[in-house]
C-alpha cells in the first residue's frame, strides 16, 4: 500500500489511518463531477450543496484528500489575492470598493464555515506582517508599497505602518526598521482544513474516491482507470496537477502553469524562545524582499519559514519533495538572518508542492456553458483563501445564479478561450531562470554590509527590470 508519509509536517500531525477512501469501481452518474479533492474541489461541492441539497456530487481524488497544495502550504488564509491593484484599477469606485470587501471577508467566511462545521483547523486570526530588516533598503522599497496601496481605495487600517514598539508588539525581527500590518489575515493548520472539509461534504451527500485518478475527460463525461462518470457539469479543480490533461486539445498548462513551493519546520520551540520571537496572536509574517518569504507559528509551537520556489522545464511535476541541503539552507539562512537565537534549532521537517500560476499573474474563476465546465486556478500562492472565493464562485456560475462574486472583475463568464495563456517552451524556462538569478544576485547583494554602492544599487535596478514580467 502507498505510503502518505512525509508530505508535509501538516500531514504528519495528522497520523492518517489507513487504508483511506475507496476508489470509483463502476461506472456512475451525477450532476457534477469534480476532479480533485483539494481546496477548490471541496469548497466548491460544498457550496453546491449547501444551494442546492438536491445534487449529486462526485470527487474524484488521485491520492488522498489533501495530498497536493491544499496539504503541503505555508497555512495562510489571505484576504487578498495576487495582483488585485492592478487588476481593479481600471475599474469603477464602487466595484473596486465592493472587490475589496469581498476579498477581504475571505478569512471572516471561513471562520464562520469551520465553526458551523465545527472543523478543528487551528484558526487564529492575527493578521500578517511585512517587515523591513535583514538590510536597509528593503525598508525604503516597503515604505513605496505603504504609499503606493494607499492610492487604491483602501482604508487606512487595511496596511498600517509600524516600528519601535508597536512593531515589537508583534514580532521581534533583529534590526526591524518597519514593518506594514495587514489585518486581513489568518493562520491555519492546512491539512486539518482539508480533511475537515471532506468529512463535512460527505456527511452533506457528496461522494468522494480516493486513489482514482482522472486519465481523459471530455464533455459530459470522466474517466478513471478502472469506471467512468457521466455529468452535467464538469469542474476539473486541479491546479497544478492538471498540467497534463487536456481541455479538448488544449493542456491545462497553457493556462495554469506549475511551480513548486518549498518550506521547511522547526523543532518545537520553547516559551523562553517564542517571548524572544513573538507572534503570540496569530500573526504571520514575511521577510519584505524578493525572496517572497512567509513564516508562522504552528499549534505546538515550531516556526514554519518558507520562500520562492521552482520551475521545472516543460511545466513538468515535482514528485520528489525531499529538499536537497542548498535548499534547505537557503531557508534556514534567511530565518537565522530575522531570528539568530534560532541558529542551533533542530529543522525537522522539510517538504514543497505543486501550485500554478496563471499568465496574468492573478487567479481566475471561468465557466463554459457551451461545453458546460467550470474552473478556478492560478491562485500564486494565495490559494487557501482564494479556493473559498473560488468554491463560492463556481457554485453560483454553475447554479446560474446572480451574485456580486460572479462579475467580479477576476471571473470569466465565458469561456477558456478568453484566458491569457502561456508561451511554449522555453520561453517560460528562461524567463524563470532569468528572474530567479536576478533576485538571488539582489539578495545576496544587499545582504552583504561590504558591497559597494554601485553595486547595491545595480542589482535593485536589474532586480525591479525583472520583476516587471511577473506583474
Amino acid at each position: 500500500m502507498e505510503s502518505f508519509s512525509n508530505i508535509s509536517l501538516w500531514m504528519d500531525q495528522l497520523d492518517l489511518p489507513m487504508p483511506t477512501r475507496k476508489s470509483l469501481t463502476k461506472d456512475t452518474k451525477a450532476d457534477v463531477v469534480i476532479m480533485g479533492a483539494g481546496y477548490t474541489g471541496l469548497w466548491t461541492a460544498y457550496y453546491l450543496k449547501l444551494k442546492d441539497p438536491s445534487l449529486k456530487i462526485i470527487i474524484l481524488e488521485a491520492k488522498i484528500c489533501g495530498f497536493g497544495a491544499s496539504g503541503r502550504n505555508g497555512g495562510w488564509l489571505m484576504g487578498e489575492i495576487m495582483g488585485q491593484d492592478k487588476l481593479l484599477s481600471k475599474y469603477p469606485l464602487a466595484l473596486r470598493q465592493q472587490a475589496h470587501d469581498i476579498l477581504h471577508d475571505i478569512p471572516d467566511e471561513v471562520a464562520r464555515i469551520i465553526q458551523k462545521e465545527n472543523i478543528q483547523c487551528d484558526f487564529k486570526k492575527g493578521g500578517v506582517l511585512y517587515v523591513a530588516a535583514r538590510y536597509p533598503e528593503q525598508a525604503l522599497r516597503l515604505k513605496e508599497f505603504h504609499k503606493e496601496v494607499h492610492k487604491h481605495d483602501y482604508q487606512p487600517s487595511d496596511h498600517q505602518w509600524l516600528e519601535g514598539e508597536s512593531l515589537e508588539e508583534k514580532i521581534k525581527i533583529k534590526q526591524a526598521q518597519g514593518a506594514v500590518f495587514n489585518p486581513h489575515c489568518a493562520s491555519i493548520q492546512p491539512a486539518k482544513l482539508a480533511r475537515g472539509l471532506a468529512d463535512v461534504v460527505e456527511k452533506m451527500g457528496v461522494e468522494i474516491y480516493e486513489h482514482s485518478a482522472v486519465i481523459e475527460w471530455h464533455q459530459g463525461w470522466v474517466k478513471t482507470a478502472k469506471a467512468s462518470v457521466k455529468a452535467d457539469w464538469v469542474v476539473p479543480a486541479l491546479e497544478a496537477y492538471g498540467a497534463q490533461l487536456k481541455v479538448g486539445v488544449k493542456k491545462l498548462s497553457q493556462y495554469h502553469l506549475p511551480v513548486q513551493s518549498l518550506i521547511i519546520a522547526t523543532e518545537p520551540l520553547s516559551e523562553q524562545l517564542w517571548e524572544s520571537i513573538g507572534l503570540k496572536n496569530g500573526e504571520v509574517f514575511s521577510d519584505f524582499s524578493r525572496q517572497v518569504t512567509y513564516g508562522n507559528r504552528t499549534q505546538d509551537n515550531r516556526l514554519v519559514f518558507g520562500a520562492r520556489g521552482t520551475y521545472q522545464f516543460g511545466a513538468t511535476l515535482r514528485d520528489d519533495f525531499t529538499l536537497n541541503n542548498s535548499e534547505i539552507h537557503l531557508r534556514q539562512k534567511i530565518m537565522i538572518e530575522l531570528f539568530p537565537q534560532l541558529r542551533d534549532v533542530k529543522i525537522t521537517h522539510a517538504w514543497g508542492g505543486n501550485l500554478a500560476m496563471s499568465r496574468d499573474f492573478h487567479p481566475h474563476m471561468s465557466v463554459d456553458k457551451k461545453h458546460k465546465f467550470a474552473l478556478a486556478g492560478g491562485y500564486s500562492g494565495e490559494g487557501v483563501g482564494a479556493t473559498n472565493l473560488a468554491g463560492r464562485t463556481l457554485s453560483d456560475l454553475i447554479l446560474n445564479k446572480q451574485s456580486a462574486l460572479v462579475n467580479m472583475p477576476w471571473v470569466n463568464p465565458q469561456s477558456l478561450n478568453t484566458l491569457s495563456r502561456w508561451e511554449p517552451e522555453p520561453i517560460p524556462w528562461l524567463g524563470y531562470k532569468a528572474v530567479i538569478k536576478s533576485f538571488d544576485h539582489e539578495d545576496r547583494t544587499l545582504s552583504n554590509s561590504q558591497s559597494s554602492v554601485w553595486r547595491r544599487k545595480l542589482s535593485i535596478e536589474m532586480a525591479k527590470f525583472m520583476e516587471r514580467f511577473i506583474q
